[in-house]
C-alpha cells in the first residue's frame, strides 16, 4: 500500500486516489490542485470540464512568470489576474478525481457528501533528454513530471447554532468587556455598601 501525505482518521469515512511520476507539467498540476483543495467534488468536477471547454481559468498564484492576464481570472479573484487553461494537467487530475468518487462508491460513501479534504502535488524526477545547441554542444532537455494524490473526505452534518433568544455570556450571549471579566474575577473582602 502507498504512503499519503496524510493520513486521515480512521473514524471519518474517506477515498483516495493518486498518481507517480506523471507526464503533465508539475506546475500547471500544482495551481489546479491547489484551486480545487478543500472544494465539494460535484462543482470541482464542473470547474474541471469547464476549464477543458475553456469556459473557466485555472488561476496561476504561486507560478506566474511569464503567464499572461486572463479576464475570466477576475471571477477568482486572482492576483494580477493570471490565468491559464492547462488542458493536458486538468484531464490528469480530473481522471484521478473520477477514480477517487469511484473509491468513494465502492466503499458506499455518499458521493453528493464528498470534499477534497486533501489535494497535493509533488515534483517527481525529471525525465532527461537532450537537445542540440550550437558549435557542436549538447543541452538538457527535462521535463517536469508531478505526483498526485487526492482524499475525499464525507462532509459532517453541522451542528445546530442556538437560537439568539438564549441568555448567558460568550459566543452567543451579552458581550463581556474585559473590565467586567476582571470585576467578577475580583474577590470583595470586608463589609462596604455596594
Amino acid at each position: 500500500m502507498t504512503r499519503y501525505a496524510v493520513e486521515p482518521d480512521a473514524a471519518t469515512p474517506t477515498s483516495k486516489s493518486r498518481g507517480s511520476h506523471l507526464r503533465v507539467h508539475f506546475k500547471h498540476c500544482r495551481e489546479i490542485v491547489h484551486h480545487i483543495n478543500g472544494m465539494p467534488v460535484g462543482k470541482a468536477q464542473k470547474f474541471l470540464d469547464d476549464v477543458l471547454a475553456f469556459k473557466s481559468v485555472v488561476p496561476f498564484v504561486k507560478y506566474t512568470g511569464g503567464v499572461g492576464r486572463k479576464a475570466q481570472a477576475k471571477q477568482h479573484k486572482t492576483p494580477g489576474s493570471k490565468g491559464r487553461w492547462p488542458v493536458k494537467a486538468t484531464a490528469v487530475v480530473k481522471d484521478l478525481l473520477t477514480n477517487a468518487v469511484a473509491n468513494a462508491e465502492t466503499k458506499g460513501l455518499d458521493v453528493e457528501a464528498l470534499y477534497i479534504s486533501h489535494g497535493q502535488c509533488n515534483r517527481a524526477p525529471a525525465g532527461r533528454r537532450r537537445t542540440y545547441r550550437a558549435h557542436g554542444r549538447i543541452g538538457k532537455y527535462a521535463s517536469q513530471p508531478a505526483h498526485i494524490e487526492l482524499i475525499l473526505t464525507e462532509k459532517k452534518d453541522a451542528v445546530s447554532v442556538g437560537g439568539d433568544d438564549e441568555e448567558g455570556e460568550g459566543a452567543r450571549g451579552a458581550k463581556i468587556t474585559k473590565k467586567m471579566a476582571a470585576k467578577k474575577r475580583f474577590v470583595k473582602v470586608g463589609g462596604g455598601t455596594d
